[in-house]
């Protein structure tokens, strides 16, 4: 015992942690901290885990085993990082100049195995993931990335450059979402889809390249919507791609809607105000009718 607590206390020695830090957290002799970061006081470091100098890892982290957070990389509470998953590596950026972007992250995030997500590209401006979002094995969320909160991504999907996703958002496997697309609120990608397009909130986008095929039913019943909310969402829906209108003529349709105040549609009319890259095309004679 006494020549495990010498070499123990060599190792903190050496990488320069107050034993007060030591002493709070749960390290694993083989974890490599750099001088500089930061731990809070209930996170616990498995074996052959590389915390980089500049990494903030908040309270009741879990770094498992060979998992790796560097960069200027901010972790909330209750996140947990699955072996060889890594959290704030360089962006893939080629217009990265040099300087210091970061990554934050917020509260109970969860990183499967393999999973890699990157900084942004420019000095001052960050990645951002918010939180209860849960990033399962392989998949991958790219620079400048914002992110909300209640993602769910499944394995080998990605999310390139720049795009935005709102909250309780479902990515299926295999999923790309290209550069700068949007996923609104309570949507949902295909497995296997090529999306090149935004998604406006409650819909589901599926296929190579991804169209809109219907409403997310199930996804908005399970966070609480009521059935006149999943009928409107129906109506919106059939509004945009199933009645012959261009998105001008459906959006003035929408703010002259009897129900224009109702939280569906004034969700959908701010996604498409702020569309850059245009909505998805929905699939003809697909989804609802």
């Amino acid at each position: 015992m006494g020549k495990m607590i010498a070499k123990i206390w060599l190792l903190v020695s050496n990488f320069q942690l107050p034993p007060s830090t030591f002493m709070a957290t749960h390290i694993h002799p083989t974890a490599i901290i750099e001088p500089g970061a930061e731990l809070a006081a209930d996170v616990v470091v498995g074996a052959y885990c590389v915390v980089g100098p500049q990494a903030r890892l908040g309270p009741g982290t879990v770094l498992h085993h060979h998992a790796c957070v560097e960069g200027i990389t901010q972790l909330g509470s209750g996140n947990e990082v699955y072996p060889f998953a890594l959290i704030g590596s360089k962006t893939h950026d080629l217009k990265f100049s040099g300087g210091c972007p970061g990554l934050r992250v917020g509260n109970r995030n969860v990183f499967r195995e393999y999973v890699t997500v990157h900084l942004a590209t420019n000095e001052g401006e960050f990645t951002v993931l918010g939180d209860d979002n849960v990033l399962l094995a392989y998949s991958h969320v790219a620079h400048d990335c914002v992110v909300g909160n209640h993602m769910v991504m499944s394995s080998h999907a990605a999310l390139a450059g720049h795009v935005l996703v709102g909250d309780h958002v479902n990515v299926g496997w295999n999923a790309g979402i290209h550069q700068f697309c949007r996923l609104g609120d309570h949507s949902m990608v295909g497995a296997c889809a090529k999306l090149v397009q935004d998604v406006p909130p409650f819909m589901i986008a599926d296929g190579n390249p991804a169209k809109i095929r219907t409403i997310n039913k199930v996804g908005l019943e399970r966070h609480g919507f009521s059935p006149g909310d999943v009928a409107l969402a129906r109506a919106v829906f059939k509004m945009l791609y199933r009645e012959g209108l261009n998105r001008s003529q459906a959006l003035e349709r929408l703010v002259s809607h009897p129900q224009a105040a109702h939280p569906v549609i004034v969700a959908m009319v701010e996604f498409i105000g702020q569309s850059r890259r245009g909505l998805a095309a929905g699939a003809l004679g697909g989804g609802d009718s």
